[in-house]
This record gives C-alpha cells, sequence and structure tokens, in this order.
C-alpha cells in the first residue's frame, strides 16, 4: 500500500498530462499551445512535486499525432512551453515520454508499461518500488500496475470512479490537492 509518508528525493513521479496536468478536450486532442490550458493551480503544485520528488517524468499517449492530426513538431512545441511555464513557478519535469502509436498492442502505448520501462533504462536509479503514475483514467492506473509502480488516481475527468477500485491506490481531487497532502503528510 502506498504510505505518502515514505515519499522522499528517492521516489520518481510519474505524471499523466490531459487530465491531470492540463484541461483534456472531450474527445479530441490539444493541437497547440494555445489550446493547452493549466488546471488551477497545477503549475504552484509542480513546485511543490519537484521538491519532494527526485525524478518527475511526464508518460503521455498522443495518438493525434499518429492519426496526422497534428505534427511531432506541434506536440514538441507543446511540451517545450509546457515546460517552461512550469519551470518559471520553479517546477521541473526531467523527462518526457510520448506514445504516438494508434495500435493499442504497442509496447509504449498505456495502460502498456514500454514509458515505465524506457524511464527506468534511461535512469537506472529509478526503483519501481518507490515510483507512482498519477493519472486520470483507469488506463493509467492500469499503466502503474503493469509497471510495477504505485497509483495516483486524480478525479477531474473521471469523477464518478467508484472507490476502492483495485487499480488505484489513492485518489484526490486534482493533483494540487495530491501535492497539499504531501506537504501536510
Amino acid at each position: 500500500m502506498l504510505d505518502l509518508k515514505q515519499i522522499d528525493k528517492s521516489w520518481t513521479l510519474f505524471l499523466d498530462r490531459d487530465g491531470v496536468i492540463n484541461h483534456e478536450k472531450y474527445q479530441d486532442y490539444v493541437y497547440n499551445y494555445d489550446e493547452f490550458v493549466f488546471y488551477d493551480g497545477v503549475p504552484e503544485a509542480m513546485k511543490t512535486l519537484t521538491d519532494l520528488f527526485g525524478l518527475v517524468i511526464l508518460t503521455t499517449n498522443q495518438r493525434g499525432v499518429g492519426r496526422g492530426l497534428m505534427t511531432e513538431a506541434d506536440l514538441n512545441d507543446i511540451h517545450t512551453k509546457m515546460t517552461a511555464d512550469i519551470e518559471k513557478a520553479g517546477g521541473r519535469i526531467d523527462r518526457i515520454y510520448y506514445c504516438t502509436a494508434n495500435d493499442s498492442s504497442d509496447p509504449f502505448r498505456k495502460p502498456n508499461p514500454g514509458m515505465i520501462f524506457q524511464a527506468k533504462k534511461d535512469f537506472p536509479a529509478i526503483d519501481l518500488q518507490r515510483s507512482l503514475i498519477v493519472g486520470n483514467n483507469i488506463s493509467d492506473m492500469d499503466f502503474g500496475r503493469n509497471g510495477g509502480i504505485h497509483t495516483v488516481f486524480v478525479k477531474t475527468t473521471h469523477p464518478d470512479v467508484a472507490l476502492p477500485h483495485p487499480a488505484i491506490d489513492l485518489a484526490f481531487n486534482t493533483l494540487p490537492d495530491f501535492a497539499k497532502a504531501l506537504q501536510t503528510k
């Protein structure tokens, strides 16, 4: 079971993007930074999380690129500007992993754990038993379970998910609520 009191700089934070950091477009994609809108309090929460976790890694499915609705350059522009705004608030993202594949069997497409395993390869110090994913979909929670890490569900886009749930260790309304809970541990 996940105990917030155990979290320190030896832990790795994996974050989903749409629906966790920024508002998710219903049944659509964020095509450019003009459409990227942080949830209230997220830049400040990212500073808190940066102070508490050794590594902060973004893992996101981006099928819009695979479908030809946007380019990889568009996606990289969004991530560059998002990271700059997070850094202005005192936070950081150490690495961004994304999967553009349309095929659900692609090892990097969540809920498959390829992005977790790639991060572990790139950062050998990652201890999967001291890692967690914050996501807004059950597929994010399954991604965490499949990769052997803890799971934190935020209810931003799916507030009606019944709890307790076998794939969810902890649940919060928003990413800033999770950050606040860590500050008061």
